[in-house]
C-alpha cells in the first residue's frame, strides 16, 4: 500500500515553511490498537521529541470535565485531580513550577497540552513533543483550532485485526441481546471512529497525513522516509532501531501468547472463521476496500439484512455516546474516573 498524504503535499515541502514545521508540536492519533504507540515510540527514538510515556487525555477527558479550562475555578480544579494521577507523574516535573504556569497562563485546553508538554521538553533540552491519545481522533478540529501549528498523522490498520484485539483486551460491549456479536461491535466501532478522524483531517489539508500500520511494519524506511518530511525532521530508522523507546524494543502486543515470529500484521486470516470473515465484510467491507484492504469473501453474503441492523443500531449509538461524555456531568464524570484510575 503506498503512503497517504491528504490534502496534498505541496505546501510542507516549502523551504519557507520547514523552520516552523520542524518545531510542530505533532499529534499521532488512530483507532485504539491500530499501532499509535509504536508510530509514537519511533518518533520518540528518533529524538529531538520529549519523552512521555502516556496518553495525555487532555482534549477527550481533562477539558469535558472541567469547563474548557476557562476559568481559574475550573483549573485549580483540575489540578487538584491531575497531579495525583499517573498522567503528571511520569512527566518529571515540579509540581509548584507547573501549578503556576497553568493558573496564570491556560485559558484553553490547548493552552494546556502545550505549557504542560513545553515544559517536559525544556526539561529535557529537545525542541519539540509529540501526543498520542487515540480517542483526541474525534477531537481534530478543537486541536487545530487552539494549537494551529499542530501536525497531525492518522495512522489505520485493517479493521479485521482492530477488531480481534478489541476483543482479546475486553473493548467490545455490544447491547444485552447482541451479545454474540462482539466481534461486529467492534469492527464497527472501528469504522466509526477512522470515518470521523478521515473527515475532520481533510480539513486540514497539508497538516493531515495518512499512514497505513501494515506499510509502517512491512516496509518502515520506506513510510518513515514520508513521514520525516511531512513533520519536517529526520526519522532515521537505524536510529529508532538503536534507541528503542518503548514498544519499538517490547510490542504492545495484545496476543503475547502467540508463539513464532512477532507479526502483528494480518493476524485475522488465522483467527477468524470464514462464516465471521463473511459476515465483517457485508459489515464494513466498503470501509476496507476504500482504505485499499482487499476483503476475504466474494461475491453476495447471506448477512446483509443483519449487517444493516447491527449498523443501524450501533454506528447511531456511538455519536450518542461520545456527545454524553462531553455534554453532560455524570458522561464528564465516568470518563474521569479513567485518569482517577491510573492514579
Amino acid at each position: 500500500m503506498p503512503i497517504h498524504p491528504v490534502g496534498g503535499n505541496v505546501a510542507y515541502r516549502h523551504a519557507t515553511d520547514h523552520f516552523s514545521r520542524s518545531k510542530a508540536p505533532v499529534f499521532v492519533l488512530g483507532a485504539p490498537r491500530s499501532g499509535t504507540t509504536v508510530l509514537y515510540h519511533m518518533l520518540l527514538s528518533a529524538g529531538n521529541f520529549a519523552v512521555y510515556r502516556a496518553e495525555s487525555n487532555v482534549f477527550s477527558v481533562l477539558a469535558p470535565r472541567f469547563g474548557g479550562m476557562r476559568s481559574e475555578r475550573d483549573r485549580t480544579e483540575l489540578l487538584a485531580h491531575w497531579l495525583k494521577s499517573k498522567l503528571f507523574r511520569v512527566s518529571g516535573l515540579d509540581e509548584n513550577e507547573i501549578t503556576a504556569k497553568v493558573v496564570a497562563e491556560c485559558r484553553t485546553a490547548g493552552d494546556f497540552l502545550r505549557t504542560f508538554m513545553e515544559a517536559i521538553a525544556r526539561k529535557q533540552h529537545v525542541e519539540r513533543w509529540a501526543d498520542c491519545t487515540p480517542d483526541h481522533l474525534l477531537h481534530i478540529a478543537e486541536i487545530k483550532r487552539q494549537i494551529p501549528n499542530a501536525l497531525v498523522i492518522h495512522i489505520i490498520r485493517d479493521g479485521r485485526d482492530v477488531a480481534l484485539s478489541y476483543m482479546r483486551q475486553g473493548w467490545a460491549h455490544p447491547l444485552p441481546w447482541d451479545r454474540n456479536e462482539r466481534l461486529s461491535v467492534a469492527g464497527l466501532y472501528w469504522e466509526w471512529i477512522v470515518r470521523k478522524g478521515r473527515r475532520y483531517g481533510k480539513d486540514l489539508g497539508p497538516d493531515y497525513y495518512e499512514v497505513r500500520f501494515e506499510d509502517l511494519i512491512a516496509r518502515p524506511r520506506e513510510t518513515l522516509s514520508g513521514l520525516s518530511e511531512f513533520i519536517a525532521q529526520d526519522l532515521d530508522y537505524d536510529r529508532i532501531q538503536a534507541a528503542a523507546v518503548g514498544s519499538v524494543k517490547e510490542p504492545n502486543s495484545s496476543f503475547r501468547d502467540d508463539s513464532g515470529e512477532f507479526n502483528p500484521v494480518e493476524r485475522w486470516k488465522a483467527k477468524m472463521s470464514a462464516s465471521d470473515s463473511s459476515a465483517f465484510d457485508a459489515l464494513v467491507g466498503d470501509l476496507l476496500q476504500e482504505l485499499g484492504y482487499p476483503l476475504a469473501s466474494a461475491g453476495s453474503s447471506p448477512n446483509k439484512l443483519k449487517a444493516l441492523r447491527l449498523r443501524n443500531t450501533y454506528l447511531p449509538l456511538f455519536g450518542a455516546k461520545q456527545w454524553l461524555k462531553t455534554h453532560t456531568p455524570l458522561g464528564r464524570r465516568v470518563h474521569l474516573g479513567r485518569m482517577e484510575m491510573d492514579g
